[in-house]
């Protein structure tokens, strides 16, 4: 009896690491990613976050990256995605053709990885996030100019693109985060015209500056003059004969009570000057 107890106790043991060695029940969901649970080609609903689980050892688990992830189309080929020149070539209002040098920050939405990895597949981003930038791109620039996107409303643009391709990657599973434009190639001669077009306006308004700042002076002198005229004018309406026969004779006394020895010869009816003579000593 006890052997067989024995017997059965190294079955379960051997069982035990029969299951762990080669079913493998147990999954480790590393940080930033989800799994999505597949048994018998059903793909489950719910996700497994991030750390250690136990599953069924006929299920697989397929680990889908959730974190912030950039997808760059560059004419440089070290830096895009797609080997070669991938710039977005793109048709303006004009019908201009400019190539335009993006990079979007996107994530895969975690509780839509599921139906993304049974729908799409795990190259979602070859599938979805690629063309929907390049759609995005396109069915704005034709609503700008070459100048708009080159310079004056570039900001406007690229926002314009980011709320296009949201609305272009609802219901996908992924969201955008953010839309960067890089650069943006126009035919030369069309980019000369409109450097030269922007030196022109900086340089009118640098001449606007000045001609502003000189018309400041002008009044600022005006206000100048306008103000000594109307002292001046104040002053000589106070300068009446009695005022000023009372200042002559503070003057007089001044010079009366100097230290300097002199003699000064004062006229009756001190309407002229005052003569005065040294003394010698």
């Amino acid at each position: 009896m006890r052997a067989k107890s024995t017997g059965c106790l190294v079955l379960i043991v051997i069982a035990v690491i029969f299951v762990f060695i080669f079913l493998n029940p147990i999954v480790i969901v590393p940080p930033g990613y989800v799994g999505v649970k597949v048994l018998f080609g059903k793909v489950y609903p719910t996700i497994l976050r991030n750390g250690l689980h136990f599953v069924n050892p006929l299920m697989s688990v397929e680990k889908m990256d959730i974190r912030l992830q950039a997808y760059t189309m560059s004419v440089s080929p070290e830096e895009g995605e797609q080997m070669g020149d991938d710039a977005i070539d793109a048709l303006t209002s004009e019908g201009l053709k400019v190539k335009l040098d993006l990079t979007a920050w996107y994530r895969l939405i975690p509780e839509d990885a599921p139906e993304v990895y049974k729908t799409i597949g795990q190259d979602y981003v070859d599938k979805v996030i690629r063309p929907l930038l390049r759609t995005a791109i396109r069915d704005m620039a034709v609503k700008y100019t070459a100048e708009n996107i080159y310079s004056t409303k570039r900001d406007e643009f690229v926002q314009k693109i980011m709320d296009h391709a949201k609305e272009l990657a609802k219901n996908k599973g992924v969201e955008i985060d953010k839309i960067l434009l890089r650069n943006v190639k126009l035919p030369k001669e069309i980019e000369d015209a409109i450097n030269d077009k922007i030196a022109a306006d900086q340089q009118a308004q640098r001449m606007k500056f000045v001609l502003e700042k000189e018309k400041s002076e002008k009044d600022r002198k005006i206000i100048e003059a306008e103000g000594i005229r109307e002292a001046n004018q104040i002053i000589s309406q106070g300068l009446t004969p009695n005022y000023l026969r009372w200042y002559r004779i503070e003057m007089m006394k001044q010079l009366v009570n100097s230290p300097n020895n002199m003699i000064m010869v004062i006229p009756e009816d001190l309407k002229s000057l005052p003569m005065v003579m040294p003394t010698g000593k």
